[in-house]
């Protein structure tokens, strides 16, 4: 059974970010993963971003990273970017603080233009962090989230092809090759 730390680098409270990164969550603890959630802005503002790694709550953060065997980066698309918060709890860790580890980098946002944010901004940071693999990164339109009473619903246009990056990503943890991309043969 492997454990996972999914991060959350939204800023805001209501975010369909953190609700995705929840939903991710749940499906691999339904999936027997041991599943724990890091929303970065729960952390103290000024031991992050004055990077004060001595600090208790951003020295447990780093310990969790450590302590899994993958991490899911959820974050929002701002100016074609992943957010800032995450990238300044990622600065914190160590050079090679994903040494081993699976990772699934996933991003939310309103137009599909920012898809690349994955690609050319997210993932060179968790490769040069020394993940052991990387899978396939997804992102969510905004539009395919909806909230409801507090509970997320997303589109099958997304659903499906997230439930395929969430297998690709459970197989990666157990070092298993996966035969599709995004449902198509690899």
């Amino acid at each position: 059974m492997s454990s996972v730390l999914v991060i959350s680098g939204s800023p805001s409270r209501t975010s369909r970010t953190e609700r995705v990164a929840d939903h991710v969550a749940q499906r691999l603890a339904t999936d027997g993963h041991l599943t724990d959630h890091l929303r970065v802005r729960t952390l103290p503002a000024e031991s992050l971003l004055g990077a004060d790694t001595r600090a208790p709550a951003i020295a447990e953060a780093v310990e969790r990273v450590a302590a899994a065997d993958g991490v899911v980066l959820a974050t929002p698309t701002y100016k074609a970017s992943f957010s800032g918060l995450l990238k300044t709890f990622l600065d914190l860790l160590p050079q090679f603080g994903f040494a081993g580890k699976a990772v699934l980098p996933l991003a939310t946002g309103g137009t599909i233009a920012h898809v690349l944010a994955l690609d050319y901004a997210l993932r060179p940071v968790v490769h040069s962090l020394g993940a052991r693999h990387v899978v396939q990164s997804f992102f969510l339109l905004d539009k395919h989230l909806t909230v409801v009473e507090d509970q997320l619903s997303i589109h099958p246009d997304s659903a499906e092809p997230l439930g395929d990056v969430i297998e690709q990503f459970t197989k990666a943890l157990d070092g298993i090759p996966h035969a599709t991309v995004l449902g198509r043969p690899a």
